[in-house]
């Protein structure tokens, strides 16, 4: 261990700080950060290579790591997005995600997201399938890079627990396409109610942004489309709101 660590100004801080706030960073180090016990014990479960560990001693109650970087409260209190992450951040070794790398099984539950923005909506659908033991998240032409600290806080872990991968629009539906997998696109316009839809076969449940939903090549390549019915006065509900109902009707149709 190297000696406890009380200037922000540090350049191991810096960097750290640097990769936190960078996406540009991130890729071009091919690492990310990540705190709390939770998050980085299902990465670690994941596979993944700790780079550096960052442990406030006052903080951390189990046996610090070899080779950790001691940082005293002041300087974790800097470094961490949140108070009550037990003491504990790292630097993380990113791995590559492609869609050839997903193994599916013979009638798979996809998650597809097109164009989805704000990394705690992305983090909370995670979470959603996680729960519903989605086989796959796919995130396409993303607008948020998948180890946004964001994102691992807000799906707590779930990146690590759920195959996720990045790729385009078009890459995807030749990839569902190919597996003779149905593409239901949630969309108000020339569909039907999502719990009539057969989802128990290979299924990708495809949701865009809420303020443009899908693009029309989704549209296009769909097999069906669903909706929520809404019978208030709004005409659509939080993206991740969504998709955890339409992931656990697929669980529901599968368990019956």
């Amino acid at each position: 261990m190297t000696d406890t660590i009380s200037s922000t100004q540090n350049p191991r801080i810096k960097q750290l700080l640097l990769l936190q706030q960078k996406s540009s960073e991130r890729r071009k180090q091919g690492v990310f950060v990540i705190e709390g016990k939770r998050e980085l014990q299902h990465c670690v479960e994941g596979g993944y290579e700790v780079v550096t560990y960052f442990v406030c001693p006052v903080l951390y109650q189990d046996e610090v790591p070899q080779d950790a970087v001691l940082v005293t409260p002041a300087v974790y209190e800097k470094i961490a997005y949140r108070g009550t992450t037990e003491g504990v951040v790292a630097i993380v070794r990113a791995k590559p995600k492609a869609l050839d790398d997903l193994q599916l099984p013979e009638n798979p539950l996809l998650m597809v997201l097109e164009r989805v923005e704000k990394p705690g909506n992305l983090g909370a659908i995670l979470r959603s399938a996680d729960a519903a033991k989605a086989d796959a998240v796919i995130v396409c032409d993303p607008l948020t890079d998948l180890y946004n600290p964001n994102l691992i806080r807000s799906s707590i872990g779930a990146i690590f627990t759920v195959p996720t991968v990045a790729c385009t629009s078009e890459e995807c539906i030749r990839f569902l396409q190919a597996r003779n997998i149905q593409i239901l696109t949630a969309q108000l316009q020339d569909s039907n109610l999502y719990y009539d839809q057969d989802m128990r076969k290979g299924t990708a449940i495809v949701m865009g942004t809420e303020a443009t939903g899908l693009t029309d090549q989704w549209r296009k390549a769909a097999t069906a489309h669903i909706r929520i019915p809404m019978l208030g006065k709004l005409d659509s509900l939080n993206v991740s709101v969504s998709a955890a109902i339409l992931l656990f009707e697929a669980v529901r149709q599968r368990t019956v």
